[in-house]
């Protein structure tokens, strides 16, 4: 005798057993799926970091100098203008040289002359004294010619510094670059004459920069204490080579003023220029992840956040400042939360699972 069912009869569907057996096969198999994402993930974690204070500061020039004329004629070329960039030693203004070519051959003779003296006087102390040890003139001959000899000698030596002082004045005609760097300023034009003393042109070397800041008194002592700045412009940082304090306060504002100096650096900075300054006044704890694992839609910062469960999602977070290759977040994220490392790789994954999860609902 063989029992056998009649399911439509005892009120048993044979479809939803289906359905909960796929569900089941689904619940099986979640937790494999949720293990193996197509993008590696990093974790949130805080990290031990110096405390900052920030004030604004303006970034100036180490090297910044104005070239005068260093004698008198006029100007018969300028041969580079503002925003220029020169080399050390580089011509940038010309002035006329007529009367110190003149001066310099004027002087050049003289010292033909003296020379010429001081030979005759040297060959001719040179026989007197022969004569003075053979006893043949006297001893008042003999001092007459030594004084000759030395008088001739000074004169020579006072034409050669008379064509030194010549030349160097032929060579102020040529104005050149003191150091390398940028012109800011030009202060005459072609055809203009000048004397000495009178300004030319300013310019300044991009290669040693500073950044003066005001500190209130109240954080001096912190600050001086520790010794350590960071410059932030936009996502960049810029550690301090060295810092100088000024000793005395200001008597209006009540800060004190702190010199911040800047090491080399390709960071592209001009003297004018406001920036935030960071001096370190103790230890804190931030929130980091790599720099690499930010999405930036227009205004809008966020990272790929995932569920653990298989799912992942973009959530928006407030971003402080970058270290190194990691991020300071503010808020958005909690530690431990991990993020996608490679947001386009993320994004193609949460498009490719919603398309998954509407093929399910219909």
């Amino acid at each position: 005798m063989s029992l056998s069912f009649n399911h439509r009869r005892l009120g048993i569907s044979r479809r939803p057993l289906s359905l909960l057996g796929a569900l089941g096969l689904i619940l099986a198999s979640g937790a494999a799926f949720a293990a193996d994402y197509p993008f590696a993930l990093s974790g949130a974690e805080y990290e031990v970091a110096p405390r900052e204070r920030i004030w604004d500061g303006t970034v100036e020039a180490v090297n910044e100098a104005t070239v005068s004329a260093q004698t008198a004629g006029r100007v018969t070329s300028i041969l580079v203008d503002v925003n220029d960039f020169v080399e050390a030693g580089e011509v940038l203004i010309r002035l006329t040289d007529t009367e110190q070519r003149s001066a310099l051959k004027s002087a050049q003779a003289n010292l033909l002359g003296a020379e010429a003296r001081a030979a005759e006087a040297a060959a001719d102390f040179a026989r007197i004294e022969d004569m003075f040890k053979n006893e043949t003139v006297s001893r008042a001959r003999m001092d007459q010619a030594k004084a000759n000899n030395e008088s001739a000698k000074a004169s020579a030596a006072s034409a050669r510094a008379g064509v030194t002082a010549a030349r160097e004045q032929l060579d102020y005609t040529v104005i050149r670059a003191p150091y390398a760097g940028i012109v800011s300023r030009r202060l005459v034009e072609a055809g203009e004459s000048v004397g000495p003393g009178q300004p030319l042109m300013t310019g300044l070397s991009l290669q040693q920069l500073r950044v003066n800041v005001d500190v209130p008194q109240g954080m001096i002592d912190s600050v001086r204490q520790i010794g350590k700045a960071v410059v932030h412009y936009g996502d960049i940082d810029i550690a301090a080579e060295s810092i100088t304090f000024f000793p005395v306060a200001d008597a209006a504002s009540n800060t004190f003023r702190v010199r911040v100096n800047l090491p080399q650096t390709d960071v592209v900075l001009y003297p004018g220029m406001f920036v935030k300054v960071g001096f370190v006044v103790g230890e804190t704890q931030r929130l980091l992840i790599p720099v690499s694992a930010l999405v930036r839609r227009s205004e809008l910062t966020a990272v790929y956040v995932a569920d653990g469960r298989g799912g992942i999602g973009l959530r928006q977070v407030r971003l402080g400042h970058t270290y190194g290759d990691r991020l300071e977040i503010l808020a958005g994220l909690d530690e431990g939360e991990q993020v996608a490392l490679d947001p386009v790789q993320a994004g193609i994954y949460l498009k490719h699972s919603r398309g998954q999860g509407a093929d399910h609902e219909q």
